[in-house]
Formats: C-alpha cells, structure tokens, sequence
C-alpha cells in the first residue's frame, strides 16, 4: 500500500478539539474521506470514518489493520495538517 494523495481541510473552530478533516488516496486507486484530526490530552491523533448505528454506537468504516498501516496513515495525514496549518507568508 503506497499514500499517493493527502488533503487536509484544516477548521476555523480554535475552541474546537476536532482540527480538521483529512483524506488520501491509496495506490492511485482508492480514496478514504471522513478522516478527522483531533486534538486529545496526549496531542494529535487521527481518528479514521466512522458510522453511527441504531444503537447509537459507532464503528470504523475504514480503517488499518497492521500497526504500520496505521502509523504510515497517521503519519501522512499529521504532516500535510503541520503544513496546512503553517501561516502563510504575504508575497
């Protein structure tokens, strides 16, 4: 599995512990979108899309399944939020 693409939608909201939306696409060929940035008590995580069930209870809906798929996604998607949420500097 090879990242070839990550946007990142950095939010407005500084109050707000989500920071932003995230998505990428895998081998050219598939995109996983809903892909959130969260600020928790140790800092940034990703949190990958979910759904809410009749019950109320939420699940993945994509999701890793090695440790190293994870921190690669992770990774991928903390380093375009760092450089999406860099100021922009005037021309």
């Amino acid at each position: 599995m090879k990242i070839t693409e990550t946007r990142v939608y950095p939010l407005s909201n500084k109050d707000s512990n989500l920071k932003a939306f995230a998505s990428i696409t895998l081998d050219d060929a598939v995109c996983i979108t809903g892909i959130r940035i969260v600020e928790g008590k140790m800092g940034l995580f990703v949190s990958m899309p979910q759904s809410k069930d009749n019950d109320g209870e939420y699940h993945d809906v994509a999701f890793p399944i090695t440790k190293e798929a994870r921190e690669e996604i992770q990774d991928a998607v903390l380093d375009a939020y760092d450089a999406a949420a860099k100021p922009k500097r005037k021309r």
